[in-house]
């Protein structure tokens, strides 16, 4: 366009669209265009504004203050620390490197031993029938005995009291047996029948 020069306004205008001139309606001037007034631009009387002088940093078609580009400048600066710092670069240790460990291959063992041959129970039961009252060697391995089977008739001192009596009357009733706390025939044979199993 001649006859219109180019100024700078002094502000971001990227919003502003020109205006169409308009036409006069007089028959004299029909063809020229009659001067409109822009509501955007800035009067002629207003200086620009001179940018960097006011402490303002214009980037592209932006304007910042100091404050805001020092705001950015230490932004990004921490975030570069901070992915330096989770990659590693200001340890000055190492991080140790696990032990490489190799796999041992499991040993086994195979254990043989003749079907035939019957296990001689570790407890052995009494050889004999038991009272309340009785003392001796055979109390002792049926309380032995009663021990082996979770029964608590106390330490084996080869006494058979109340203590062992109870335990006695316990493994019958577990058994099935009548509970009168001495072993005959039949709680010699459950004895012998659980140590054995």
């Amino acid at each position: 366009m001649e006859g219109r020069e180019e100024r700078d306004p002094g502000y971001d205008d990227w919003f502003d669209e020109p205006e169409p001139p308009s036409e006069s309606r007089s028959g004299a001037n029909r063809g020229a265009y009659e001067p409109v007034e822009e509501v955007w631009v800035l009067p002629e009387d207003e200086a620009p504004r001179d940018r960097g002088l006011r402490g303002e940093i214009a980037i592209g078609n932006w304007t910042l203050t100091t404050t805001q580009a020092a705001i950015i400048a230490v932004s990004v600066l921490a975030l570069v620390l901070a992915i330096l710092a989770a990659t590693g670069a200001f340890s000055s240790n190492k991080a140790a490197v696990p032990p490489v460990t190799t796999p041992r291959p499991r040993a086994t063992v195979t254990v043989t031993s003749p079907a035939t041959t019957p296990t001689k129970p570790t407890t052995p039961a009494p050889q004999q029938t038991l009272k309340p009252g009785d003392t001796g060697e055979q109390v002792k391995v049926l309380q032995r005995a009663l021990t082996a089977l979770h029964f608590s008739p106390g330490k084996a001192d080869g006494d058979y009291g109340p203590t062992t009596q109870a335990e006695v009357e316990r493994f019958q009733l577990s058994k099935g047996l009548g509970e009168d706390g001495i072993v005959g025939q039949q709680t010699l044979a459950a004895l012998q029948q659980a140590l054995s199993g």
